[in-house]
């Protein structure tokens, strides 16, 4: 019998639309066809279907620190399908996944001890938007309904997270079944004030009190939670100004608002810390991770909540679910084992330690690209950057989307959106990969014009 890939036409079928991807302009890959299709990765490589090496420059999807088809991680997964490949999570435990929440909570900020787990970021933020409003339930404020987000802000694409979030694309095409009672602060970048920022922009701490307008808006006993990403990735790795998350503290705290910190891009090394309520030194109420915890080879998320929100909800009937809420892969035990390899060599290899001593190595190299005519803006923190590009009159994002598909024949998998490169390389990269992607990128922009 001829092996099934001999019998299949990958083109045929992309140029038929039989897979219709996420967050893609479809029919712009039924145009370029193989080009687009992954078909192997290793390190922090991945290699084309037309047999060009990538460099990439996101980890995936942000998810991917320790790069690709790590032997390790393999036979770990392999280890735990033979020996429990799946267990219901409702009712029942299963010691890979117990242990690695007892891991987890070591690693998060003092005080928030307790994990619950999801599949998924976008799974994680509902999760913590609805422990938000069963925790004030629980304590008699039902009265507290509102949830608060940002402007730019991304949580994913479940309901809850999309209409926290800030994405006004997101939010136009579903605005008819967004969830009701949520209000958006304003994001805190200036260009003309904060432009070509290295590290935490100084100016920028005030805009925190818009958060102050907002509770005077709809009074504070309406409001139930606050959710931001300590570095806003997916709308162009926007840092908090200096002070900013400080503040936004003082104020939930002052009135008895809960804080969440969204660390699904930020969570395990990305800032050089467990977390980056560590790297801030704010500690929120409640943190949702996913990405980077599995290295994205098996889907996981969850929430690393307080003390107080978890000691809340274990009050009723002691037959009684406390929280009615969960997933059917919730702490999938071959995620669990995975997780464990990854943060295993994390630790052995002081991966995070190493993400930290490359910061200023992508901070010089992306900084480089300052004199470059169509540049707008530059900004760095961690190991993430991003890189504005002027728009192309009456193309807006035509000119990333030119640089996206350029890389794929010049060895970048760029991570393009609108007018901003995100860079958010993998921590097994090396200084020297760190520049050859960065002159790369200035090449490509160059030939842009």
């Amino acid at each position: 019998m001829p092996e099934l890939k001999n019998e299949f036409d990958c083109a045929k079928s992309l140029r038929d639309g039989r897979y219709w991807m996420p967050f893609t302009a479809n029919r712009r890959v039924k145009e370029q066809g193989m080009a687009r299709v992954l078909e192997s990765a290793s390190g922090p490589y991945y290699t084309t279907a037309d047999g060009v090496k990538l460099f990439d420059t996101l980890s995936g999807l942000w998810c991917s620190p320790l790069g690709h088809a790590n032997p390790r991680i393999s036979e770990a997964l392999k280890k735990q399908a033979d020996t429990l490949d799946y267990a219901p999570g409702f009712q029942l435990a299963n010691p890979v996944t117990v242990r690695l929440a007892e891991r987890i909570a070591n690693m998060a900020p003092a005080g928030l001890e307790h994990v619950f787990f999801a599949n998924s970021g976008s799974e994680a933020a509902d999760t913590a938007l609805k422990a938000a409003i069963g925790y004030h339930r629980l304590r008699g404020e039902g009265g507290r309904f509102r949830l608060i987000g940002r402007e730019r802000g991304y949580h994913g694409v479940g309901l809850g997270g999309m209409s926290v979030g800030g994405i006004v694309p997101n939010r136009k095409m579903f605005a008819t079944i967004m969830v009701p009672g949520v209000d958006h602060i304003r994001h805190p970048y200036d260009h003309a004030k904060a432009a070509f920022s290295r590290g935490q922009p100084e100016w920028g701490a005030e805009m925190a009190e818009d958060l102050e307008r907002v509770i005077a808006l709809h009074d504070a006993s309406t409001i139930a939670a606050v959710m931001v990403e300590p570095i806003q990735g997916s709308t162009g790795v926007l840092a908090p100004p200096v002070g900013y998350l400080q503040r936004l503290r003082e104020i939930c705290t002052k009135h008895g608002i809960l804080l969440i910190f969204d660390e699904v891009i930020t969570g395990f090394g990305r800032m050089g810390e467990n977390f980056a309520a560590q790297r801030f030194g704010v500690t929120p109420d409640m943190i949702t991770f996913a990405k980077a915890v599995t290295n994205g080879i098996v889907p996981m998320g969850g929430v690393i909540v307080s003390d107080e929100i978890y000691n809340t909800f274990m009050t009723g009937p002691e037959n009684a679910i406390e929280f009615a809420h969960g997933y059917t892969y919730s702490g999938h035990p071959l995620a669990a084992a995975v997780a464990h390899t990854v943060l295993d060599i994390m630790e052995e290899e002081s991966l995070i330690a190493r993400a930290r001593s490359l910061e200023p190595v992508l901070e010089e190299a992306v900084h480089s690209l300052r004199d470059l005519p169509i540049v707008h803006d530059i900004r760095n923190i961690g190991l993430t950057a991003g890189v504005d590009l002027k728009p192309r009159e009456g193309a807006p994002g035509a000119r990333c989307l030119e640089l996206f598909e350029k890389g794929l024949k010049n060895g970048l998998l760029l991570r393009c959106s609108g007018e901003t490169i995100s860079f958010g390389p993998p921590f097994i990269s090396t200084p020297e990969q760190l520049r050859d992607m960065v002159a790369t990128v200035r090449k490509l922009i160059t030939e842009l014009d």
